[in-house]
């Protein structure tokens, strides 16, 4: 796929018919200039280029270097009187959604793109359909498709650490360009309520659109004021569906349903709890190594298994079998992809002298709470202790909800450091263990994690299961000047559990 070479005119015309303008054509542009490449990245900025002034962090010095490196026009909220045409527009990101997908020529519409918006759930059902699709497509011989996750990138040009759960439009935008010449063939992406609020997802064809769940999380000042403003985002998905899966048990499924019915194609629902759903998982087992459950379609009932346990994997493990039949996977197919699909940082399960530690990204209330009926089921009768923080300066929601299921479910709390940015941790840790009081719990604060999980693992009893919550795979802390490096959970289980570590 070639990027297409387009004159200043076409983006400046798309920026009209989209009411992005804030006036008329830019004074002494030269609208049949050709633009070699749209950036927003000062040293990207080559002759040729539009640059794109964005973000709160903005300074004007930016925009300074970019000319120098070669652009000859730049877009922004602001005119700042620079030696160069100023297409002025009142929503940047918005204008920047638009103006990447042109720049990179609409890749989603040479790809089938899912993708995956919820409240939890959306990295493991996005590894197992990942798994699903690479099943069929080794089958056929064909590359193995895209993944954007919260853990990994993956455009089949590269393979990276994710930075954003959905990138900004501009790589977003590369990444769908990447996938598209590598032959992938598919890409499977989470969706964030940000990047859908936000206009990151401008452009982006999605064959089909899954909605998980929802629950309270990313409610700030910086992210969303109101849960309502969250789900209305998270609604967005549908905006740019052909097709659409919807989850029965998720709270507001009827709303949900409702949006879903907006797209111009079919509509699969998904449940354990609703028999009339078109995917249906019931009789789950534990098997020891993960879950094994009984699904029932149109097509009859069958049996699968998932290397993971709990019943909110079974729901991800559904939703990924609703969205891979949408586009015609075969089942069997699907049944090798579930079975085999691990996922880093999720329900890793270490096991040594009689003590058990699960590590886990469970980061918000709903997820944290799932998490702990989860091992109380798996684990009848064991003291459980729940090792987790809360991030800082933003998803102030998350204290209350992660307090609350640690005080309801957990026999001891251990509050520590998680992403605590420019706030200090041990008043995070404090407002946090409000709530685990309130719930009827105990807690005790232990700023360093290192320190925090090997008290929880060696202190506790043969019997007992620790709960690493909220990091996951992650192998840095955010904090007061940026991402510094921590050893990931997973190593510091392993540790505490005297286990080799380069096992499991």
């Amino acid at each position: 796929m070639e990027r297409p070479v387009l004159p200043l005119g076409e983006y400046v015309q798309a920026l009209q018919r989209k009411g992005l303008l804030s006036s008329g054509a830019p004074l002494g542009a030269d609208l049949a200039r050709p633009v070699s490449a749209v950036t927003c990245d000062s040293r990207s900025a080559v002759p040729g280029s539009l640059f794109i002034c964005k973000g709160a962090a903005f300074r004007p010095e930016y925009l300074s270097a970019a000319l120098r490196g070669g652009a000859f026009a730049y877009v922004s909220e602001t005119d700042y009187r620079a030696d160069a045409p100023c297409i002025r527009v009142g929503d940047v990101r918005a204008a920047m959604g638009l103006l990447a997908d042109m720049a990179w020529g609409h890749p989603s519409g040479e790809l089938k793109v899912i993708g995956l918006t919820g409240t939890k759930g959306k990295t493991t059902a996005a590894w197992f359909l990942k798994s699903i699709l690479d099943a069929w497509r080794e089958k056929e011989g064909l590359h193995s498709v895209a993944l954007l996750s919260s853990i990994i990138t993956d455009d089949g040009a590269a393979r990276k650490p994710a930075v954003l759960t959905t990138p900004e439009p501009l790589d977003l935008q590369r990444h769908l360009w990447n996938a598209v010449n590598a032959g992938c063939g598919y890409m499977v992406m989470e969706c964030s309520s940000q990047a859908l609020k936000y206009g990151r997802m401008a452009g982006v064809e999605l064959s089909v659109g899954a909605f998980l769940n929802l629950g309270e999380d990313h409610i700030s000042p910086k992210e969303h004021p109101t849960l309502e403003d969250y789900f209305q985002s998270k609604l967005k998905i549908f905006d740019h569906a052909g097709n659409a899966v919807v989850n029965l048990d998720s709270d507001r499924a009827r709303e949900i349903l409702n949006a879903a019915g907006t797209v111009p194609g079919r509509v699969v629902t998904y449940s354990m709890e609703d028999p009339a759903a078109r995917v249906y998982g019931h009789k789950l087992r534990p098997t020891g190594a993960g879950t094994a459950f009984t699904l029932r379609t149109p097509a009859g009932e069958r049996e699968l298994e998932i290397a993971l346990p709990g019943d909110f994997n079974v729901s991800n493990a559904l939703c990924a079998v609703a969205a891979a039949g949408l586009v015609g996977v075969p089942f069997d197919c699907v049944k090798a992809g579930l079975a085999r699909t691990r996922v880093p940082g999720r329900m890793e399960t270490y096991t040594n002298c009689g003590k058990t530690v699960i590590v886990d990204y469970a980061h918000n209330g709903m997820a944290l709470e799932a998490l702990l009926r989860a091992v109380r089921a798996d684990y009848p009768g064991a003291p459980v202790t729940a090792v987790f923080g809360c991030v800082g300066g933003k998803a102030l929601d998350r204290r209350e909800g992660m307090g609350l299921a640690a005080g309801k479910l957990a026999d001891r709390t251990i509050l520590t450091e998680d992403d605590p940015a420019g706030e200090n941790v041990t008043e995070i840790c404090e407002e946090v263990g409000k709530y685990v009081t309130l719930a009827g719990g105990t807690f005790e604060i232990v700023e360093d994690r290192e320190e925090a999980v090997r008290r929880a693992i060696t202190e506790a009893p043969a019997g007992a299961v620790v709960v690493l919550a909220g990091k996951g795979a992650e192998g840095t802390q955010k904090r007061k000047n940026g991402p510094e490096p921590c050893v990931p959970d997973a190593l510091l289980a392993k540790k505490y559990l005297d286990l080799p570590l380069a096992e499991g």
